[in-house]
């Protein structure tokens, strides 16, 4: 009885695992190129391989950080979830002028995640299913996002910072978002890899204890060995 409740520990947290949603550190953009005022383009790399994220905006956006200026991912916003590293130091997009937002990923991934700075009153609407995974204190101030009734987007109360996660696997990511001065964001994803290894773990001890309980009952004189 006990080997089957370990069995069915294990298969549980794999059910959890599958995602990558219990590893917490996070592989986040690095954003290399803004060629006008309403489209970057940036990298994710993940071990050897480099995952290209290119944004588009239909209004502008205020500026781009590629890897200088200001670091805006400062506070405890970003790692009081599942994240456990925030996102670099200056490596963001600000935008300002509303409307559509597409982020296009050379490959499809599961469960991206979006850093938010400043979202200060602003309404915004994936479409689609998305979590709040963290939120608190940032570089301006505190505030709250507040999902709507449907579980798709947010409306920002205060100075937003945090990450939310878009549930689902996509290389594409589009969002509608109000004006304000400027608000930024970044990509990142969990590597896939660190879930599986924390997935073989749990099924390595499941296999020793069933190896175990063989060569116990194979023993001479064991009742289920004798089949009574």
């Amino acid at each position: 009885m006990r080997l089957r409740s370990a069995v069915r520990c294990v298969l549980a947290s794999a059910a959890l695992l599958s995602t990558p949603t219990l590893a917490a550190n996070v592989s986040w953009t690095d954003w290399l190129t803004a060629p006008n005022t309403s489209s970057a383009s940036g990298e994710i790399t993940v071990g050897s391989e480099s995952i290209t994220v290119d944004y588009s905006g239909t209004g502008n956006h205020a500026f781009v950080q590629t890897g200088t200026g200001t670091n805006f991912w400062t506070g405890t916003a970003y790692t009081n979830g599942i994240v456990d590293n925030a996102p670099p130091a200056a490596e963001l997009v600000a935008l300002s002028q509303g409307g559509l937002v597409t982020i296009t990923l050379s490959q499809p991934v599961q469960n991206p995640l979006i850093g938010l700075v400043s979202w200060n009153g602003n309404t915004v609407e994936f479409g689609v299913p998305i979590e709040i995974d963290s939120f608190g204190p940032g570089f301006w101030g505190n505030g709250t996002p507040l999902l709507n009734a449907a579980g798709t987007g947010f409306v920002g109360s205060g100075e937003v910072h945090g990450v939310i996660r878009r549930i689902g696997t996509y290389d594409t990511i589009a969002f509608t978002h109000t004006s304000e001065n400027w608000h930024g964001f970044t990509v990142g994803i969990v590597p896939e890899p660190e879930t599986h290894a924390l997935l073989l773990v749990g099924l390595g001890v499941v296999g020793a204890a069933v190896a175990r309980r063989r060569r116990k009952a194979a023993r001479p004189g064991n009742p289920v060995a004798s089949g009574r």
